[in-house]
């Protein structure tokens, strides 16, 4: 993207000093004759604002659908263009304005294709042509505005070949406003084109959406607006670092405008010098940001020594806690998408989030995500922002997927369940009780029974590995990680089980320590297991068996169900019909 030419023109004639080749066309109505001025700053948003449908970016569909209207003479009377703020609606209004009333040697007619400034393009630009014009529904949002527009829009253009009508925020005009554009935006005079443009389209009547071609603007992906930012910042000669770009472009949030003028502050804040992400981020308010891994790992593996240091750095940095919660949340949702779905990886993901969700369980990931969006709406409501922060990660450590606890020790990132277990292994002592008053003697002798009466029990080594896996007493991950496997070898002190791969993620060194330290338990001897991944689905798994007979099971129930002959009287009668899903196996 390149900033206009400064090639001096007449405001609503052709430069006849202008070659072919003059790629662009001054802005500013300045004079190659006129004495020099100093030059004022122009932001980047308005130096490098779109002057041709070519110079629009991520907008593909709406100029693609535009090009074919235009050739094959299918203009429509009215365009509604949506989007969010800064997304390039009002721009691409007098784009869209200049190219029904582009006028230039050899071009007579309406085109999209603008090669240089045509006789009106520098004063539609300037929102100063007489036959264009816009009006702010903001501001003028009632009857008598619209009754001026009806009334002007009788006569014909002065110079131009349509009279353009660009209303911005069309979604503020009143409901009496709004009735009485109604039949004229209907069946205009030929010679008048309607352009709306607001940013809430769900406020517009559907009369009023249904007599107008629709334009969404899509938001730009982070990927697209960095790209931009790079190209201006190499045009304006400024060092950025990537990372400040993509710090930039991410808080943007869709918008170019945004992110332009983003770029201007964070180029004032350097000073001069190279933009860099560190600084940027403190300008953001995300400094912290990658203190965010260290904190996460922390959450993951329990290490909460080290999730309290986190916590301190962070006090000690004073970010924007709900600009931090908000980068969390992004995070926790990229690990998702890398971990259950491969294909959909980047060249963008930091390797210190691909780390982190080759380690994390699919289930913590969603609750974490979970958790800080709530946290992130109940932030407001807290005393203190880095309080509702902090309080957001606690609650992160406190909970585990299916009713599970932290409050084992320590241990790999997404065991907390497993933990539970390897805590009774041989050689663990068990995690402090609450101290109580001494209990009375027969009141001790119960507990004790009933300890005695919940060990498992002893497993025979001549059972199936699915009965002995039912017998196991294992919870979570570590029973399912049992269930998806098949016995290969079982020598009395080693057993050597292959997993099904399409549950490989489950494999992890602290579930098979806890699942040796089970069947140690179950046969009261030293068992060691080892775990490989097959190479092939494996049929004969605990996990497809009890699915296969689930599925038996459902067959014959629905098989039952539609013979009984009460169903088939109903549905001969009442024409019933038995609503799918509805039907289950008796237990």
């Amino acid at each position: 993207m390149t900033p206009p030419s400064d090639t001096a023109h007449e405001a609503d004639e052709p430069n006849l000093g202008m070659t072919s080749d003059d790629a662009g066309f001054d802005l500013m109505g300045g004079s190659a004759d006129a004495p020099a001025q100093p030059a004022e700053y122009q932001v980047l948003a308005r130096k490098y604002r779109p002057q041709t449908f070519d110079d629009l970016v991520g907008q593909e569909a709406m100029v693609r659908t535009l090009r074919n209207a235009f050739a094959t003479g299918r203009i429509a009377h009215a365009f509604i263009l949506t989007g969010v703020r800064g997304i390039g609606k009002t721009t691409t209004a007098r784009i869209l304005a200049r190219a029904l009333n582009y006028e230039a040697d050899g071009v007579d007619g309406p085109t999209i294709d603008m090669p240089g400034p045509g006789v009106h393009c520098p004063s539609i630009m300037e929102s100063r042509h007489q036959d264009v014009l816009e009006m702010d529904a903001a501001s003028r949002t009632g009857v008598g505005d619209i009754r001026e527009i009806i009334e002007n829009a009788q006569y014909a253009p002065a110079r131009s070949r349509y009279k353009v009508y660009l209303v911005d925020e069309v979604h503020m005009l009143s409901k009496g406003a709004f009735n009485a554009l109604l039949k004229t935006l209907e069946e205009p005079p030929p010679h008048v084109k309607f352009i709306l443009a607001t940013t809430d389209p769900q406020k517009l009547p559907v009369t009023v959406l249904s007599r107008c071609l629709q334009f969404g603007l899509r938001r730009l992906p982070v990927a697209l607006i960095r790209q931009q930012l790079q190209q201006i910042t190499e045009a304006e000669g400024v060092q950025a670092e990537t990372t400040a770009l993509t710090a930039i472009a991410r808080a943007a949030d869709g918008s170019m405008r945004d992110g332009l003028s983003l770029l201007d502050q964070c180029i004032a804040f350097a000073g001069g010098g190279a933009v860099e992400g560190e600084a940027v981020e403190a300008l953001l308010g995300t400094a912290g940001r990658a203190l965010l891994w260290p904190l996460l790992q922390a959450l993951l593996s329990d290490d909460r020594a080290r999730l309290a240091s986190q916590l301190a750095q962070l006090e000690g940095m004073a970010p924007d806690y709900a600009a931090l919660m908000d980068e969390l949340a992004m995070v926790l949702q990229r690990m998702a998408v890398v971990q259950l779905l491969p294909e959909a990886r980047s060249d963008d993901d930091e390797a210190d989030l691909l780390a982190l969700a080759e380690t994390a369980d699919p289930e913590q990931l969603q609750l974490y995500y979970q958790i800080v969006v709530l946290g992130r709406r109940d932030l407001a409501w807290s005393p203190d922002p880095r309080i509702g922060f902090e309080m957001t990660v606690l609650r992160m450590l406190a909970f585990q997927p299916d009713g599970e606890t932290s409050a084992a020790p320590p241990g790999g990132a997404g065991a907390a369940a497993d933990r539970r277990h390897a805590s009774t292994a041989p050689g663990n002592a068990p995690a402090p009780a609450r101290v109580s008053a001494p209990s009375p003697p027969a009141e001790q002798a119960a507990v004790a029974a009933a300890a005695v009466d919940d060990a498992p029990a002893p497993v025979p080594t001549d059972l199936s590995w699915p009965e002995q896996v039912e017998r196991l007493g294992l919870e979570a991950f570590t029973k399912s990680l049992a269930r998806n496997c098949t016995l290969v070898e079982d020598h009395g002190d080693q057993i050597r089980l292959a997993l099904d791969p399409s549950v490989s993620h489950l494999l992890s060194e602290e579930r098979s320590r806890t699942l040796s330290a089970a069947l140690s338990r179950a046969r009261g001897a030293s068992v060691q297991v080892v775990i490989s991944a097959a190479e092939a689905p494996l049929d004969d798994s605990p996990a497809r068996l009890e699915a296969r007979r689930a599925a038996a099971a459902q067959q014959q129930a629905e098989a039952r169900l539609k013979a009984d002959p009460t169903l088939q009287a109903l549905q001969q009668q009442f024409g019933a019909t038995v609503r799918r899903g509805s039907v289950r196996p008796s237990s």
